[in-house]
Order: structure tokens, then C-alpha cells, then sequence
């Protein structure tokens, strides 16, 4: 939370506000007439102290109902001008906010859903959200209400000194000496209340983050019954915002008692000297009430000035992340003349000598000059323990990494020189989590093929033995699939995935274990599905369970990014020991689960030991 809450200070550096320009200036006309209304209500609200003057004087004073009422059309007319220009006032200026929070929104989100994956491995998602969120809500509030604040009253001050010499020059004097006695302790204790106020989103945002985990993981947190626990942690982060949040009202409480007292005594002390001159006649009495009115006004334009300074701070900060991301450049770029794909894409791949290392971990070759070549329409299997390269080999087909050296290549085009786009556009993907976004059955199969029609959808939807569940369900292929998917079991998510992989009718078709979440019934017709699927198709299989690949056309063993093995199933359990272990967990001893075997590194190395 340090770290947060460091990024959340305020920037002294407010010039980096300019760069906002580029969204406000798309809208050069609604600032036009915002900045018109501004300068009306200020000249309109100074000119209210002349008609205050005007009533006292001529109304009041009078005696005569007719000056009175002449008096007061005048001062409701200032009014009634006042409410209009406000009004155009308030609402361009807040929709010129509104407007520029959404187009940097979008700004921000079109830039980093094109980020490499490699970014998301160091910037945590959670802070990526809150830039695009609270950041951006931070700055909609500055441009569409804090500077036009900050103009007004700052045209108020000039304006309301102007008018103070204007009216009586002796009590300027007065004025001069209160101002500085008034301004010190509301900038002062101001100060305070923003840091407070600060450190107390930052702690409400730890809560939030808190209560967003525990739901999202409720079934874990319940299976481990760990609620006991987490209760007290969350009521340790509640009373630790808490406690900041009394700090904050302590402050605040002190600042409107300091505020109340120092400004009324002031005016006091204006109404005892200004009351002696109008009663000894060197003023009259509308005199002194606009002069109190305009001293009144240049002390709170002050005020709020220096209230408003506080926001463009955290304006600027707010500023600098979301440059900081919209700055963010991504390591896997389209090249400046791509290659073309052949009109007929054949689908083979080729890796060759390739060696990767992930950003995050450049000392650990997660993959360690392997070199293989599967034919277009053949299907190869990946098997190996934890780390052994499988998932890796998978990114860097679909271009979320580069490689360091080597190169891999689709139908003899090295990937580096094809539009990314173009290459994922012949692949699909079947994840062993079947990863579902929030909206109906129909949507999340339509990221395959976002223009199929209905009867694309259903036939896909029959070929990944999903229609009948699909049909069962309350809207059928309009049911609503709740975050994530939770709403479906795990086998029915992940024919929905297989659906979503038909659809898309890939040259590739990559498989990550995509029947593991299935029943026996469920997988044998899904692996029946597959196998139609598979077809004149460049099919990879990562396996953690040999049995689902004794078929396939080819298996590479891998063992810590390496390649130790490659053959057909028979042939590996005769060449391959390492292999031969694995096989031997599973297929002579039905109660043990290979996956497990696979899956543990060090009994994966011990077996590759005891093969040397």
C-alpha cells in the first residue's frame, strides 16, 4: 500500500496539465462560450455589491417606496442575469469535463488492451483500473469544475480589489492586513485536511481491493474456512481507515471553527471602523455594505484559490500516470511493411534453434534452443513437468513475446514480419481454464467470429457437444454467463471455449489440455468433437495426461525448455525413458494420476536422472 499510496501524491509540476490540451481541444467552441459565461457571472456577481449600494442608498434610505422598488428590480435583475450565465456556465464546463474524462478513458484503454503481455507482468491490474478510473474521474472534476473555479475567482479578486480602492481606499488598508491573518490558517489546516483525505482513499481503496479478492475467491476462502480470519483482517483495515478518517473530521472541524471566527471577526472589525465613519457621515451606509461585500468576496476567491491549487496537484499527478501509460510502448509491434500471408494458408510451423527468456526473469532460458517442425494438417503433442516450456512454446506462436534468438516460422514466413493481427486471425486457442467474459452464452462464443450468424453459432455450439446444455438453460444462448462464467460448471465453460474455437475455423489450433474439466461422458464426446475439429488443421496439444494424446501425429518431450525426445506415443515409451516413466504412472497404475507426476518437477528431473 506504500507504493499506492506514493503513486496517489499530488505533482508539483502542474505544466505537465498542458498535455490535456489535445483532448480539450477538439472542443474549442464549447470553451469559447464556457469562458464567456465565466467572464459574465464574474462581471454580473461584482456588479451585485454596486446594487447592494444602490438599495441601501436609494431604497432603504429613501423612504420612498418607489426608489425602493426601483431599487430592488434592479438588484433582481443583476440576479436573475447572475442565474443565467451560471447556468450556460455550469453546464458547459461540466460537459467539457465529462467529454475529455471520457475520450482520455478510451484513450487509455485503446492504448493498453494493445500492450504486450510482457507489460502486465510488472504493472499490477488493479492499479491499471484505478488510473483509467479514479485518475481520470479525478481529472473530469478539475477540468469541468476546478479551473473554472479557479478563473472566477481569481477574475473575482482582481475585480473585487479594483472595486475596494473604488469604494473606500482607508478600509483597503483594513482589508490588506485581515486578508493574510484569514488565508494563512485555511491554507495551513487545508493542507492537512487534503493529506488526510488523501491517505484516507488510499485506505478505502485497500478496503475496496480487500472485499473485490475475498468474493472473487469465496469459494477458497470458504473451503479453507478462512472467513474467522479474514474478518479480522478486514476489520483491521476498516479501523485503520477509519482512524485516519477521525483524523481528517478532527482537522476539518478545526478549519470551519478557524475559518468562522477569523472571517466574521474581521468583518466585525470592518463594521466598527466603517460604522464610525458612517455614523460620523464620511460614508454612507451602502458604502460600507459593498465594501463588506467585496471584502467578503476577496478573501473567499483566496480561499477557494488556494483550495483549488490542492486540486490541480493531484491533477498534475493524475496526469503523469495516465501519460505514463498512454507513453507505455509495446514490445511486440506490427512491422512497418508487413508480409503478406498466401491467399491459401497451409499452416505449418517451424521453430527454429529458439531461445526465450521472459522480462521478469532474464537469468531463466524458459525456452533453450529448441528447434521443431510440424507439418501443415499434423498434430503435435507437448508433454513435460512444470517449467518444462509447454505454455511458453503457446505464447510465443500467438506473438505475445518475441524470442531472443532463433526465429519461429508460419507456412516458412518468419512471425516477426507478419501483422500480428494476420497471425492470430489463422489461430485459435483453447485454454485449459476456459476464460469467459461477462454478457450472454451467444457473446462469448461470438469471439470467434464476431460477424456469424445464428445458425453458425448453433452449428458450432453442436460440434462442441454445447447446444443441448445451452438450450436447457432459462434465455438459452441469451443467458446471462455472470462473471467469469461462474454462473456454468467447468465442463459446460469449456465447451463454450471449444465453440468459440470452431467458430473462428483456425489453420492452428492450439489446445492446452481442453478437455481436463470434462466428465467421462462430456470428454468423450468433446475429444470426438476435437478430432473433427483437428482435421486438415496444424493441430498442438499441451498434455498433462498422456492418454488424451497417444493419437496425435507426433510428442515432444520437453524438460526445462529443452527438446530430449520426439516421436509417436510407441516409439517414446521404447526411446524415451523419461517419457517411458511418465507412462508407466499412468497406464500401470490407474490409481496414480499422471498429471501429478508430470506436473511435480523434481520427480520429473529424478525420472530424467534416472534415465541417464
Amino acid at each position: 500500500m506504500a507504493e499506492v499510496q506514493e503513486a496517489r501524491e499530488a505533482s508539483k509540476n502542474l505544466g505537465v496539465l498542458k498535455s490535456m490540451y489535445r483532448f480539450i481541444r477538439p472542443y474549442r467552441m464549447q470553451v469559447v462560450g464556457a469562458s464567456i459565461a465565466l467572464v459574465f457571472t464574474a462581471a454580473i456577481t461584482l456588479s451585485l455589491g454596486q446594487g447592494l449600494r444602490f438599495l441601501v442608498d436609494n431604497g432603504f434610505s429613501s423612504g420612498t417606496p418607489a426608489l425602493l422598488n426601483k431599487a430592488l428590480l434592479i438588484f433582481m435583475s443583476l440576479v436573475a442575469l447572475l442565474s443565467l450565465g451560471t447556468f450556460v456556465r455550469f453546464y458547459l464546463v461540466s460537459w467539457i469535463g465529462e467529454r475529455v474524462s471520457a475520450d482520455l478513458r478510451k484513450a487509455v484503454f485503446d492504448h493498453v488492451v494493445t500492450l504486450h503481455p510482457g507489460f502486465f507482468e510488472t504493472n499490477l491490474s488493479g492499479e491499471i483500473q484505478s488510473r483509467i478510473t479514479t485518475d481520470t474521474t479525478l481529472l473530469q472534476t478539475v477540468i469541468g469544475s476546478s479551473v473554472s473555479i479557479a478563473l472566477r475567482n481569481a477574475l473575482m479578486f482582481v475585480g473585487g480589489l479594483i472595486w475596494l480602492f473604488i469604494t473606500n481606499p482607508k478600509l483597503t488598508s483594513l482589508v490588506f492586513l485581515s486578508v493574510p491573518l484569514v488565508v494563512v490558517p485555511i491554507i495551513v489546516f487545508g493542507r492537512r485536511v487534503r493529506n488526510l483525505s488523501r491517505t484516507t482513499q488510499d485506505k478505502i481503496a485497500s478496503v475496496g481491493s480487500f472485499v473485490g479478492e475475498a468474493v472473487k475467491n469465496i469459494k477458497v476462502l470458504q473451503a479453507f474456512n478462512y472467513q474467522e480470519r479474514d474478518k479480522a483482517l478486514f476489520a483491521r483495515h476498516v479501523e485503520v481507515a477509519f482512524d485516519i478518517s477521525v483524523r481528517r473530521i478532527n482537522q476539518r472541524a478545526w478549519l470551519s471553527t478557524t475559518v468562522i471566527m477569523l472571517v466574521l471577526g474581521a468583518v466585525a472589525s470592518m463594521l466598527w471602523v466603517g460604522g464610525h465613519d458612517v455614523l460620523e457621515g464620511r460614508i454612507s451606509s451602502g458604502e460600507l455594505t459593498a465594501f463588506i461585500f467585496y471584502a467578503v468576496m476577496v478573501a473567499a476567491s483566496v480561499g477557494a484559490i488556494s483550495e483549488v491549487y490542492g486540486d490541480l496537484q493531484r491533477a498534475a499527478g493524475a496526469t503523469e500516470r495516465l501519460l505514463e501509460l498512454l507513453a507505455a510502448k509495446s514490445l511486440i509491434v506490427p512491422p512497418e511493411q508487413p508480409v503478406s500471408l498466401p491467399a491459401t494458408v497451409a499452416g505449418r510451423v517451424e521453430l527454429d534453434a529458439v531461445n526465450f527468456v521472459y522480462p521478469s526473469r532474464p537469468d531463466y532460458l524458459a525456452v533453450n534452443h529448441l528447434s521443431l517442425d510440424i507439418a501443415a494438417g499434423s498434430s503435435l503433442a507437448l508433454v513435460g513437468s512444470s517449467g518444462a516450456g509447454k505454455s511458453t512454446l503457446v505464447d510465443l506462436l500467438l506473438r505475445f513475446y518475441d524470442v531472443q534468438s532463433g526465429s519461429i516460422r508460419f507456412d516458412g514466413i518468419d512471425i516477426r514480419d507478419l501483422s500480428p493481427d494476420d497471425l492470430r486471425a489463422q489461430i485459435a486457442l483453447v485454454p485449459q481454464q476456459p476464460v469467459l467474459f461477462t454478457g450472454t452464452v451467444a457473446d462469448n462464443i461470438r469471439y470467434g467470429n464476431p460477424d456469424a450468424s445464428e445458425q453458425q453459432l448453433i452449428e458450432a455450439a453442436r460440434a462442441a457437444y454445447a447446444h443441448e446444455f445451452i438450450e436447457r438453460l432459462p434465455e438459452g444462448y441469451n443467458s446471462f454467463v455472470g462473471e467469469g462464467g461462474v454462473r456454468l460448471s467447468g465442463g459446460q465453460r469449456q465447451r463454450i471455449a471449444i465453440a468459440r474455437a470452431v467458430l473462428k475455423d483456425p489453420k492452428l489450433l492450439l489446445l492446452d489440455e481442453a478437455t481436463s474439466a470434462l466428465d467421462a461422458e462430456s470428454e468423450y464426446q468433446v475429444q470426438q468433437a476435437l478430432q473433427r475439429l483437428m482435421t486438415n488443421r496444424t493441430t498442438i496439444v499441451i498434455a498433462h495426461r498422456l492418454a488424451t494424446v497417444v493419437k496425435v501425429d507426433k510428442i515432444a518431450v520437453l524438460d526445462h525448455g529443452q527438446l530430449v525426445a520426439l516421436g509417436r506415443h510407441s516409439e517414446l515409451i521404447e526411446s524415451s525413458p523419461l517419457y517411458a516413466r511418465w507412462a508407466s504412472l499412468q497406464f500401470d497404475n490407474p490409481g496414480s494420476e499422471l498429471s501429478a507426476s508430470i506436473e511435480d518437477p523434481g520427480l520429473a528431473h529424478a525420472a530424467h536422472q534416472e534415465s541417464q
